[in-house]
């Protein structure tokens, strides 16, 4: 399994919390790429709950994680 910012942001509006079956009809809907529906699918917890996309990818980037000031755009 491998994450890549633009495969992540494919589930950033996902229903959060959400189990394994939750996420993989999310993307087969919403027209996720097939590397998200593999991705998903090697989860071996079934009935794991995730609140979100930082539980399946830990790098994921936070808003704090860009160093600009919001207020100047």
């Amino acid at each position: 399994m491998y994450w890549t910012l633009e495969l992540a942001s494919k589930l950033e509006d996902a229903p959060w919390p959400a189990t394994k079956s939750e996420l993989l009809d999310y993307a087969v809907r919403s027209g996720a790429p097939d590397e998200v529906i593999e991705n998903l699918n090697d989860i071996e917890d079934e009935e794991e709950v995730f609140d979100s996309i930082e539980e399946l990818w830990p790098d994921y980037p936070s808003k704090e994680d860009f160093f600009f000031n919001e207020d100047e755009y």
